[in-house]
């Protein structure tokens, strides 16, 4: 018994989402499974902090030089298919990381550095990356491949991975909690909806199919992607304007979308455009309404019926507007709103009127909480 090895008891989590030029962060007390501590650097390398580690720097001293942080958890963007669930950071898995940069280069070397820059502050304190990519893993091939040549598929490893799968877990398992369903037995189709948006079909709790692909430009019409386009139409575009691959990724993830259609990313100022007759603004949110039902109607047949339809993210939580221009289109499944319990914003709640055959909730997602759940478990409460 002397010889046991006991797991050390996870208490405080400093939850870190390092991006390419922020880092936002939260602290948990998981014990008493309360955040103790939020904040936001912003301008990273751009007349802010240098680097990831000097804005770590300005973390600590924000919360105080803390010295009882038991872990720390990072949101990763890209896990491939070589990290299928959260894991322990090691010298291994950093080295693996790196190797994935490239899927990911924009978001993939800051997730890394914030990583590092951990490791050197923090020093002794355990990391655990969380991925983006790990809750849709369970994604069978039919969904998952694409039908090009399979060599493109072995050497690149180009299929569809699908993001904001930690927002899709968590609203996976507080839509079974407020359902009262087992976990392993719901039905849904969670949709997060923000700046950027993504659909999950989730089948007895596990993931089925999801909008984005390879990149999350795939799916929705968005803040600033383009979501699904014909591959010959981008062709076309960059014969035309004779742009190189990296314009043309700009002009898709950042030109493209909301913004491209009424001339701005932000749905507030485009649904307030509408109500005063901007046509350019209407036609934004009936598209992007339109692209929403369209892959539920899709899903809810994936999944052979959901339990419940989940709004989240920045416009599914707030934006009654577009909540109410999807649900209208989604008569055919025997739904219906009620347009009082619609007005609701930023909690949880059902915005179907009674009778609909599928309920449709709305329920906040934190992301950041699930990170610390996860680090957690990974590290071991000690109990």
């Amino acid at each position: 018994m002397k010889n046991m090895k006991t797991k050390k008891t996870i208490r405080k989590v400093l939850v870190i989402n390092s991006g390419s030029s922020s880092l936002k962060y939260q602290l948990f007390d998981m014990e008493k499974g309360e955040r103790l501590a939020k904040g936001l650097v912003e301008r990273i390398g751009c007349g802010g902090p240098a680097d990831h580690a000097a804005a770590l720097g300005q973390v600590v001293a924000e919360l105080g030089n803390p010295k009882d942080i038991d872990a720390i958890g990072h949101r990763v963007l890209h896990g491939a298919e070589v990290f299928k669930d959260s894991v322990a950071v090691t010298p291994a898995v950093l080295a693996k990381l790196d190797k994935l940069v490239k899927f990911g280069p924009l978001h993939m070397p800051a997730n890394i550095g914030g990583i590092r820059a951990c490791q050197r502050i923090f020093k002794g304190v355990p990391n655990v990356a969380v991925f983006d990519t790990a809750f849709h893993q369970t994604m069978p091939d039919c969904a998952a491949m694409y039908a090009i040549d399979p060599k493109y598929y072995k050497k690149l490893g180009i299929r569809k991975y699908g993001f904001h799968g930690t927002s899709h877990r968590f609203v996976t398992l507080e839509a079974a909690r407020f359902l009262g369903k087992s976990p392993s037995k719901v039905n849904l189709v969670t949709c997060h909806m923000g700046n950027g948006s993504s659909l999950a079909a989730v089948k007895n709790g596990e993931c089925v199919d999801t909008t984005m692909g390879l990149t999350p430009l795939a799916g929705l019409v968005m803040g600033t992607r383009c979501g699904d386009i014909d591959a010959a139409a981008v062709l076309a575009i960059m014969e035309d304007g004779k742009l190189t691959p990296a314009e043309t990724d700009t002009l898709l993830n950042k030109k493209s979308g909301l913004l491209a259609l009424a001339g701005s990313s932000d749905c507030r100022d485009i649904c307030a455009k509408a109500e005063k007759g901007d046509k350019a603004a209407e036609l934004a949110l009936e598209m992007l309404a339109y692209r929403t039902a369209l892959y539920i109607g899709a899903y809810n047949t994936i999944v052979g019926g959901a339990d419940a339809i989940v709004m989240t993210g920045g416009i599914g939580e707030n934006s009654s507007e577009v909540r109410e221009r999807i649900v209208n289109r989604l008569g055919a499944l025997g739904i219906k709103l009620d347009k009082k319990a619609n007005k609701i914003r930023g909690k949880a709640g059902t915005i179907s009127a009674k009778g609909s055959k599928i309920p449709v909730v709305v329920l906040p997602t934190n992301e950041e909480l699930m990170i610390a759940r996860d680090t957690a478990a990974i590290l071991g409460r000690g109990k």
